[in-house]
């Protein structure tokens, strides 16, 4: 579940191993490039935290990031 805190959407996903992670983060980019919408990330091992907000809005959520974030559900259900 995406937490709305401090002006973004926060998610940590964990997976088997570090190409599992690795993979996911792969998906992750298409999609956001095909948004031109760009999650602020980090990745350890089989960690990946994300980070959602629209720069060009003042660094809030908007319904770009909620469109996001769904994407990214669907990429592992």
């Amino acid at each position: 579940m995406w937490t709305e805190k401090d002006n973004t959407l926060y998610k940590k996903f964990t997976f088997k191993d570090f190409s599992e992670a690795f993979a996911f983060m792969t998906r992750v980019a298409i999609e956001a490039e095909k948004m031109n919408h760009h999650p602020l990330w980090t990745n350890v091992y089989n960690t990946v935290e994300m980070w959602l907000n629209t720069h060009d809005a003042g660094d809030i959520v908007t319904e770009k990031d909620r469109k996001l974030s769904k994407k990214i559900d669907a990429l592992i259900a």
